[in-house]
């Protein structure tokens, strides 16, 4: 065994506090490489937010025939019920719809309840005293909103009918989706909003990010990774202009529209790999290191 370790062995430097893992010196040379060309994504010109907390979804969350029903019984139900993604149906460049719809009686909207009866019929059936915001046993954590609304304010409730990239804030893969459908998301995921989207989708979603950075991310039991927003506002990216965004526009779209016909967008994928290795100028030797990672 003394053997095996002495020629074996890597020098690796501890030299912060930072979260650090045991790599071989090519692949320290290639993230350092990658770290020294980046920006922190905390500096760029984007918003990173959580999903809806509602604080009780069995109320909030509805499934279709549910949504049909409100509808029928009120057009104006309509209104305020929108579809949702969860972090599980957030997949690599597309998404599993669950026909699942959320009840968007956020404080923010400042509706008023009684303009939507079926709706106010709905959240009642769940009973007043286990919808009411008091922090009282059986009831929803304690705020200033009314018995009706969201848990969470959501000040940033026009965000999401915003191009945005979409992900789960739990998983083994890191799935990143495009989204420019106007989907809800709940407290499971976040969104990113902002400038360069399609870059970042496909950084995101890219070879080099998984071989760099999927150690920043805590491993939780069963290999989940936690992608909370402290985590990804540290992943130095390199910077980009509209012009090189766009550039990855056509195969960004291209990847999502095969995935989301169930047909395997692999030599895309490759595509978009290559197009950021030479981004970052890597070279072949560094390339072959990293290869195609299509799942963790």
């Amino acid at each position: 065994m003394s053997v095996f370790v002495s020629q074996n062995s890597e020098n690796c430097s501890f030299s912060n506090s930072e979260s650090w893992v045991i790599l071989s010196p090519i692949e320290q040379s290639i993230k350092r490489k990658i770290e020294a060309v980046g920006k922190p994504l905390k500096d760029w010109d984007i918003n990173i937010y959580r999903g809806i907390l509602t604080g009780y979804n069995e109320a909030f969350i509805i499934d279709g025939k549910k949504k049909n029903q409100l509808i029928a019984e009120d057009p104006k139900s309509a209104e305020i019920i929108r579809p949702i993604l969860r972090g599980r149906d957030i997949k690599r460049y597309t998404y599993d719809f669950a026909d699942l719809y959320i009840i968007t009686t956020f404080p923010s909207l400042k509706i008023d309840i009684e303009q939507y009866p079926a709706v106010k019929a709905h959240l009642l059936s769940f009973g007043y005293d286990r919808l009411k915001q008091t922090g009282h046993t059986g009831a929803r954590k304690k705020t200033n909103n009314q018995w009706f609304e969201t848990q969470d304010t959501i000040s940033y409730k026009d965000d999401f009918s915003k191009q945005k990239i979409m992900y789960p804030n739990m998983t083994k893969f890191l799935p990143f989706y495009f989204d420019e459908k106007g989907f809800m998301q709940n407290d499971k995921s976040f969104m990113i909003t902002g400038k360069y989207l399609y870059f970042l989708t496909a950084f995101l979603n890219s070879s080099l990010f998984k071989f760099c950075f999927k150690d920043n991310f805590p491993e939780l039991q069963g290999g989940t990774r936690e992608l909370r927003k402290i985590f990804l506002d540290k992943i130095p990216v390199i910077t980009v202009d509209e012009f090189q965004n766009i550039r990855f526009k056509d195969m960004v779209l291209s990847c999502q529209d095969l995935a989301s016909k169930g047909i395997c967008s692999k030599d895309v994928e490759r595509e978009l790999d290559e197009a950021i290795f030479d981004l970052y100028s890597l070279t072949e030797e560094e390339k072959q290191i990293i290869g195609f990672i299509e799942i963790l």
